[in-house]
Formats: structure tokens, C-alpha cells, sequence
């Protein structure tokens, strides 16, 4: 990220990281056919009084939330179908009938959910997962602390809740109880008074006891917690997290052409490969799953997305000021986490994938930050060619190495703009390249003689030494492996944009 900050140092102000919107679910004992049983069975109720034991409940649920709105004066609100956008209808709620905190509305719609039918074929009746619909209830809140936010609770057993923060309502509400001045356009900062000071705000939002202020949450929607249900207490899992990595430029003069090159350029260049890399992945045979890029256009820009299975990478522009780079964790097993864990039968702490409790939020944003960063890293590398063309005119110049005298390279030559290309590739952002991961991409059909593979391998060698010789890579100490230079990955991008990019447009312009 430094990289690409450093080289736009004239048009940025700087960056902020932080989380942006949050999904956290929760779940109680009950939520598992066989807790559901259990439950039951200590109540003294059969499987067959399930069907009206559970509409009581839901009419419980309801009633609460009909009498909260009641007695604190909001409205609440049925929605009889899905095309109603709830975000639009609170804030059109907000507008006519302001309120400075606690409770907006309640709303309430028929959705999907998550429960439970009978199995009457296997012997024993017992109870089995299903989705059916049923009421669900948005409690939408101006919370002290996390500003807009609501919490979904499905009205049917297992009464799973769904908890939708903003990580920028948190942070502005946290600067505004700290004195520090501010800027914002919808959920983005284009202007603050203390970076480092807000950062460190920032990243204190994993820190907070999020088991403690969820099951807070959850009290105000359910009254159940408090009599039938008052052994119990929630399961907290983050079932979406986004967090955004903000560039702030001075102006929209100064994002706006940058812009147009960094999406021109993220969505020809970056492969399945780069993809892979920026969210900590190596590209390999076992790898079972889609890795797409996407660009829309939206009003009033584009953004463009790079999927790897459920989770992805966004880049977007807000209002023009502010550079948006977000990575969205749906799916946290494809990462990994130290922890403990169960390896031949024993506890051992190592290396494991990721699990959704909250108590890992800290590692969501470790590895998001990390995502964005290697996104930045990778865009640094785009500029305007004109700027190059004095230092690939040095370029094709001759170059000593190790003592010896090594030709000039030269950008049109297809030998040299394959050696910049497999150079280039993503898969080596992270860890460097060698001998052999050159060679694959160079040399496909590789023969079994091995002669003639040890003569291929010296022939690799000398590409790289070549490439070494100008500057354009370097060797990692204490390895075999080696590593691009910020030189190299200017010169042999602006290489292979001028050849596939400036010049055949060029070309059509003369034709022209």
C-alpha cells in the first residue's frame, strides 16, 4: 500500500482502514433439532403441541414489539411485500418524524427462516431442520454508540436474531464524543482532522465485548430471554464483514483520471491468479471453486469486483473524493487462523481455517487489511506511460552484471514482453518466484530428458539475471527465490501497456 501511496503522495491527504457494514447472527441452544427436543422434553411438552406451543411464542414476540413502539411513540409498520426497500422507508421516517436516539420503527414481513418439521417415517416421530416463512421483526435503532443500525429477530422457534452494524456510524459517533473534526459524505471520511487518532479508533472496534453488547441487543427484541427462555444465552457468529480500506485524495479533479486508469487497468490486467493472491490464496489443483471479475456501472461511476467463491474484493470511488478499496469475508473457513486445534488426536496449536465467532473479529480484520493492501500494491503499479518513456529508453540500453555486459532489453520483443509477463503474474506478489515458476509459464512442454531440462533451467537463469542486471528484480536473502523491485513493476507494466494499450490506439487514430 505504501507503494501506491508514495507515488500519489500530491493527490492523497491519507488513508483510513475500517470496518463498514457488519452481519452478525445469532443462534441460542435451541437452534439444532436435537436442543430443540432436549428443550421441549424439560418443559413437559409433546412433539405433537410443537405446532401450538410455537405460535404463542410468536404471538409473544409480536406483542412486544407492538407495545415498544406504542409506548415510545414510533411507528410500526407491516410490509405486505418484498419490493419495499426497508433502508428508504426508515429514512423517509427519519425525515418526517426525527428522532435523536433509540428506537426508529418496527417493521415487520413475512421472509424465509430457519426451523423445524416433524418426521413421522422413521420410526419415532422426532424433529427435523426446514425453512418455512413466518413474521420477522426489524427493530431499527439510533444506537448511542453504533448510530443506524437494526436488529432482525424471526418470530417462530429457534427465534434466530440478526444484528446490522456500520463500522463508519461507530467510528464517526466514537471522533464526535472525542472532540475530533471530521468530513463525511454518506459512510465515507474525505476529510479528518487527526488520521493516526482515527485509525486507532478504528481499530478498536474488534475490541469491544461484543458477546456482552449483543446479548444487550437481544433483550430489548426478545422478551422471552427473560422468563421462558432465561437459561439461555445467544451464539454470536459474523456472517458478513466488510472492511474498507479509504484513500482520501485533496479533490475530485485529483481521483478522477486516476480512477478511470486504475479500473481500465484492474480489469484487463488482474487474472484468476492475482485474484487468489490478494485475498492470501495460491492458485492449485485442488482448488474447487469460481474466481470472477465483475465491473458494473453505477451512478454516478463504476465499480468493479473480483470474486473469490463467497468472499471478494471491491474497488469503487465515493463521491469522487475518496478511493474505495473493501474486502468482503462471507465464507471465513477459507482462511486460516492460529488457534487450537485437533491434529492426530491431540490438542495442538497451529494453523487452522477460520471460524465465524465474534471472538475472531480481530482476524477478519487482519486479513481484509491485509487483502486491501496487496490490492493497493498491485494498482501502484499504474501510471501514466508517458512518464516511463525515459526510463524504458534506459531500458533497452546494455546493463553489467556480475562483471559481465548483458544486452539491453526490449519491450516490443515478444521474448522479453513474455519474460515481463510471467514475472509479473500475481501468484508471485506474496512469496517471490524462482527458477521453476518461470519456467512453467515459458517453457510449457519441458522435457523429461534431464540434459535438457538442466539446459532450460540455465537458460531461466540467465532471463533472470538479465532482469537483475537492470534493476528490475532482486534476490531474497537466504533463498532461491526472488522478488519484483518497485522499478520493475513500473517499467514492465508501462512496457506491456504501451504495446497493448497506447500503441494500438494510436494506430487507429492515424488510421483515422
Amino acid at each position: 500500500m505504501n507503494a501506491f501511496i508514495d507515488k500519489h503522495a500530491a493527490k492523497i491527504t491519507g488513508t483510513l482502514s475500517c470496518f463498514d457494514r457488519v452481519l452478525i447472527k445469532g443462534y441460542l441452544p435451541i437452534c439444532s433439532a436435537e436442543g430443540m427436543m432436549a428443550f421441549l422434553s424439560r418443559q413437559g411438552i409433546l412433539l405433537k403441541e410443537l405446532k401450538s406451543f410455537a405460535p404463542q411464542q410468536a404471538k409473544q414476540l409480536k406483542a412486544h414489539a407492538e407495545s415498544l413502539a406504542r409506548r415510545l411513540g414510533r411507528p410500526y409498520r407491516y410490509l405486505p411485500n418484498g419490493g419495499i426497500r426497508k433502508e428508504d422507508l426508515v429514512g423517509e421516517i427519519l425525515r418526517t418524524d426525527p428522532v435523536e436516539e433509540g428506537l426508529i420503527c418496527v417493521l415487520a414481513a413475512v421472509e424465509g427462516c430457519r426451523s423445524f418439521r416433524i418426521a413421522y417415517r422413521e420410526g419415532c416421530p422426532r424433529l427435523r431442520s426446514a425453512r418455512r416463512k413466518c413474521l420477522c421483526l426489524y427493530f431499527y435503532y439510533l444506537d448511542r454508540a453504533f448510530g443506524l443500525m437494526h436488529v432482525r429477530i424471526q418470530t417462530w422457534l429457534p427465534l434466530d436474531i440478526q444484528v446490522c452494524l456500520n463500522g463508519h456510524d461507530w467510528l464517526a459517533r466514537k471522533m464526535d464524543r472525542h472532540g475530533l473534526a471530521y468530513r463525511r459524505v454518506d459512510n465515507a471520511f474525505h476529510w479528518l482532522a487527526d488520521l493516526s487518532r482515527a485509525q486507532r479508533f478504528a481499530d478498536r472496534f474488534t475490541d469491544l465485548n461484543w458477546p456482552r453488547i449483543l446479548h444487550a441487543f437481544a433483550r430489548r427484541v426478545c422478551p422471552l430471554l427473560k422468563d421462558l427462555l432465561a437459561s439461555m444465552e445467544y451464539y454470536w457468529v459474523v456472517d458478513q464483514a466488510e472492511y474498507a480500506t479509504d484513500v482520501l485524495f485533496k479533490d475530485r479533479a485529483s481521483l478522477k483520471g486516476l480512477y478511470e486508469k486504475l479500473l481500465l487497468h484492474a480489469t484487463l490486467c488482474f487474472s484468476a491468479e492475482d485474484v487468489l493472491t490478494f485475498l492470501g490464496r495460491k492458485l492449485h489443483g485442488n482448488f474447487a471453486g469460481e474466481v470472477l471479475n465483475d465491473c458494473k456501472k453505477r451512478l454516478p461511476g463504476a465499480r468493479i469486483k473480483h470474486r473469490m467463491k463467497s468472499n471478494w474484493i471491491k474497488m469503487y470511488d465515493k463521491h469522487g473524493l475518496v478511493l474505495r478499496i473493501e474486502t468482503v469475508i462471507n465464507h471465513p473457513y477459507e482462511f486460516k487462523v492460529r488457534r487450537m486445534g485437533r491434529r492426530k488426536g491431540q490438542e495442538v496449536m497451529g494453523w487452522y481455517p477460520m471460524t465465524k465467532g465474534v471472538g475472531r473479529f480481530y482476524r477478519y480484520a487482519e486479513v481484509a487489511a491485509a487483502a486491501n493492501r496487496r490490492y493497493l500494491e498491485a494498482l501502484a503499479a499504474v501510471d501514466d506511460p508517458a512518464q516511463a518513456v525515459g526510463k524504458l529508453t534506459k531500458l533497452c540500453e546494455p546493463a553489467t552484471y556480475g562483471g559481465r555486459k548483458r544486452r539491453g532489453l526490449h519491450p516490443l520483443r515478444k521474448d522479453d514482453r513474455e519474460l515481463f509477463r510471467a514475472v509479473l503474474r500475481g501468484e508471485h506478489a506474496v512469496g517471490g518466484f524462482c527458477n521453476r515458476d518461470i519456467a512453467k509459464h515459458l517453457l510449457p512442454g519441458r522435457s523429461s530428458d534431464p540434459a535438457e531440462r538442466r539446459r532450460q533451467s540455465a537458460r531461466i537463469t540467465r532471463r533472470i539475471q538479465l532482469l537483475r542486471a537492470h534493476g528490475l528484480v532482486a534476490k531474497i536473502p537466504r533463498s532461491r527465490r526472488y522478488r519484483l523491485t518497485s522499478l520493475g513493476l513500473t517499467l514492465m507494466t508501462a512496457s506491456i501497456y504501451l504495446q497493448e494499450m497506447t500503441m494500438p490506439e494510436l494506430i487507429r487514430q492515424l488510421a483515422a
